[in-house]
């Protein structure tokens, strides 16, 4: 094995996060980075919530949900390439204007009552607007620290948060709905991207990161790696999985009764996950990252199936908190691989690329689970979660050797000494 893959299955330690946390070139970006990604999930269930109570439609709202997604799965591989071709300041810059031009255009068509088409297309241009500073804050890390438990760490922090934002999102989109007007969410977590991003994208660490100067000569991009292709498809199983469940338990709390209890449902696993994310960093498992991708969405698939057990809420709960314990570890897993399969030159690509099969994973399994939980119940959807989770695992397994070290490391110096 290469010194580069076996540098990147190194076990992290508190210290480590300690230490990428305080690194001087880090601390603006990363508070930064905090602003801008806090309303990633306030943002879609505001404007859907949002488009709802104007048009009395779900069905509409879905639409304009859905469009939203197909503009972040291109959005985020679009800007993760002008990204490394240019540096993340003038892309950055960019797109959260025209984030703010999308919003304002999409709020003046939510008020005029405009066709659902229309509102579909503006939903996808809010998502292919959508500052990627996720992707670039990952790829800074690389840039920022050296190869071994610190920049594990960082990475581990990206997910945490990410799960934390998670949590917090839709409590805060329900709550803003409730305003003496519906839009205040949407434009509340628009204004907050938009000064993360631009207080991102300003920071020295960030313009700092000037033009690559790498060959960009496959139209492939990140993905001419085959490890990158693996990586995908793991991250592509992680979002059908977490697609099917995120439809089917507000189904089954809907079946029980209690609709309104299927949010604190879904919010349970992702407490769980950002607990045990922290715990597996310390002593991540299998030691192999060939291995540690099949396995982790294996188990994950496998700990979905007992979602179908239990006859009571406070039975689902608890295996949700089981079940969520394998979402962070996973995300930590994909920043990880991507160090060491991604070709040079393309990191903020190659976290687009895990960012866009993510979301297609969702909206696939989100639209099959509906199906499924209409025609045979939500048990019947978490099983079918567990197959495809498991199925997808073994297509990782099956091509666990293509995950080794690209010809050139990911920006494996640190550009700022810290």
């Amino acid at each position: 094995m290469s010194q580069s893959v076996s540098n990147h299955e190194s076990r992290t330690s508190l210290a480590d996060y300690r230490t990428a946390l305080t690194t001087p070139a880090a601390r603006r970006p990363a508070v930064a980075a905090v602003l801008a990604r806090l309303p990633i999930a306030m943002i879609g269930i505001s404007a859907l919530l949002y488009v709802q109570r104007e048009t009395g439609s779900f069905a509409v709202a879905g639409l304009v949900s859905a469009g939203s997604l197909v503009g972040v799965s291109v959005g985020a591989v679009v800007q993760g390439r002008l990204i490394d071709r240019f540096g993340p300041t003038r892309p950055l810059l960019t797109v959260a204007l025209l984030s703010v031009l999308a919003m304002t255009a999409l709020v003046t068509a939510i008020e005029s009552h405009a066709a659902t088409a229309v509102l579909v297309a503006l939903g996808a241009w809010t998502g292919l607007s959508e500052p990627m500073v996720g992707s670039a804050s990952r790829a800074l890390w690389g840039r920022l620290l050296p190869p071994g438990g610190p920049r594990n760490a960082a990475f581990s922090y990206e997910a945490i948060s990410m799960e934390v934002f998670f949590i917090l999102g839709p409590g805060v989109a329900g709550l803003l709905v409730m305003a003496p007007w519906a839009g205040t969410g949407l434009v509340l977590g628009v204004a907050l991207q938009f000064t993360g991003a631009v207080l991102f994208a300003l920071s020295p660490a960030v313009r700092a990161w000037g033009p690559s100067s790498e060959s960009h000569g496959s139209l492939l991009g990140a993905l001419a790696s085959p490890g990158m292709r693996t990586l995908a498809i793991a991250a592509l199983g992680f979002g059908v999985v977490i697609g099917f469940v995120e439809v089917a338990v507000p189904a089954a709390a809907t079946e029980a009764g209690s609709p309104s209890v299927g949010g604190l449902l879904l919010s349970a696993w992702s407490l769980s996950s950002v607990a045990f994310g922290v715990a597996y960093s310390l002593r991540p498992w299998p030691r192999r990252l060939g291995l540690r991708l099949p396995v982790l969405l294996g188990g994950f698939g496998a700990l979905v199936a007992l979602l179908a057990w239990p006859s009571s809420l406070w039975g689902l709960a608890l295996m949700m908190l089981l079940a969520g314990a394998l979402i962070t570890p996973q995300s930590t897993a994909h920043s990880t691989t991507i160090e060491v399969v991604a070709p040079a030159g393309t990191a903020a690509e190659a976290f687009g690329w895990v960012l866009t099969a993510v979301t297609l994973g969702l909206a696939a399994g989100q639209s099959i689970s509906g199906y499924v939980v209409e025609h045979a119940g939500p048990g019947a959807a978490f099983l079918a979660a567990s197959v495809a989770g498991v199925v997808l695992a073994f297509v990782v397994w099956l091509l666990r050797g293509t995950v080794r070290a690209a010809a050139a490391p990911v920006e494996s110096r640190p550009l700022v000494n810290a």
